[in-house]
């Protein structure tokens, strides 16, 4: 399993509610997708300027798969006059996961 995780920091907060609509969009789309297991953004309950990120896929070559849907154009294209002071985004493979 490949995890994705991590952060974006909205340079003007005030951008979050244009990012919320096309986030819906793509957060819809993207679970669509038949090897992903999670896609969710959440707002940073003490910093309403950092969006996060969460997702988890079945593979590397179903992340790439995702990278290559038309829904993506639509998403970087939406984004594309918000400005982000700071992106930090990893992924990640897991070999092994346990409840807890």
């Amino acid at each position: 399993m490949i995890i994705v995780e991590g952060y974006v920091r909205l340079a003007d907060p005030a951008d979050l509610d244009r990012v919320r609509t096309a986030a819906e969009a793509q957060i819809t789309a993207s679970r669509a997708e038949a090897d992903n297991l999670d896609y969710t953004y959440a707002v940073d309950l003490n910093d309403p300027a950092v969006m996060r990120v969460l997702e988890r896929w079945q593979s590397w070559d179903a992340l790439e798969a995702h990278f290559k849907e038309p829904h993506m154009t639509v998403w970087r294209d939406a984004l594309a006059d918000i400005k982000f002071e700071e992106r930090v985004i990893r992924a990640h493979h897991v070999s092994e996961t346990r409840d807890l």
